[in-house]
């Protein structure tokens, strides 16, 4: 067993917790540790951002299940919006998916940066936009579904930094907002699930144990511990000062894509 496999359940603590406090998947954190966990490990280049998303996508099915429980045992998940969403978020991240095992992993992983600075922002500027309107109808929720989907599956998150303003943005409230967020991850993360490993299959040059873009030593190590600590983190939601606590994790946030995006320009 390689000694780099004891480094997965540490992360698997951070992202479970971080998936339970803020209804995000905890993929932007995972994917540029992960990045740089494979990339120490020498894994192929060509392949490294592929499987950190992939990995983390798939570790969004188990942590979502998790923190959907515990958020909808508080009552705070809206089951109306998760089942107008589901169909537009499963065709947006299958999409979102496959074209990314396109993209090769420099692009991609610029491309990922650029979304978690702006996802950092937004949370460090605790933004909640007013609300200007109500719901859309069923046409309306499938394309914010899709656009939530791919932009989703290209940084392999559960959709929150997106989810969470747009059901502000249509009146609804922040505790039902992030309820709802955890639970629409799922949807999200199964359907990144098999676009990443059906369109990694056929790649020459994976590490052992991996499959299609799945890595699975690591996807047991975080899995084991996150699925454990989501509900720890949903249940201090509603204790824990959250507003303070976003801040600091938003400039986590971009400190992580910072060092990610110097090893990229100067690797």
């Amino acid at each position: 067993m390689s000694l780099w496999w004891l480094s997965y359940p540490l992360l698997g603590v951070f992202a479970g917790f971080v998936a339970g406090l803020f209804g995000v998947g905890g993929g932007l954190t995972i994917v540029p540790l992960l990045f740089m966990i494979f990339t120490a490990q020498q894994f192929p280049v060509e392949h490294s951002m592929h499987l950190a998303l992939g990995t983390s996508m798939t570790t969004i099915v188990f942590t979502s299940v998790s923190s959907m429980r515990a958020h909808h045992g508080h009552g705070a998940v809206r089951w109306d919006i998760v089942k107008s969403f589901a169909p537009g978020l499963v065709a947006g991240t299958l999409a979102g998916s496959f074209l990314a095992a396109w993209v090769p992993t420099r692009p991609l992983a610029i491309m990922f940066t650029a979304i978690v600075y702006y996802a950092s922002l937004q949370i460090m500027l605790d933004f909640k936009p007013k609300a200007h309107r109500q719901l859309p109808g069923t046409p309306g929720m499938v394309g914010a579904g899709t656009l939530i989907g791919v932009f989703s599956s290209l940084v392999a998150a559960g959709g929150g930094f997106l989810s969470i303003p747009f059901m502000l943005f249509c009146n609804v409230s922040i505790r039902h907002a992030v309820g709802t967020s955890a639970a629409l991850g799922f949807p999200i993360a199964v359907a990144g699930t098999v676009g990443y490993i059906g369109s990694g299959l056929k790649a020459a040059g994976l590490p052992e144990f991996s499959l299609g873009y799945v890595y699975l030593p690591a996807l047991a190590g975080v899995v084991a511990i996150s699925f454990l600590m989501a509900p720890v983190g949903a249940g201090l939601t509603h204790r824990l000062p959250v507003k303070q606590l976003k801040r600091a994790f938003g400039g986590f946030l971009a400190l992580l894509a910072t060092k990610m995006l110097h090893g990229l320009l100067t690797g």
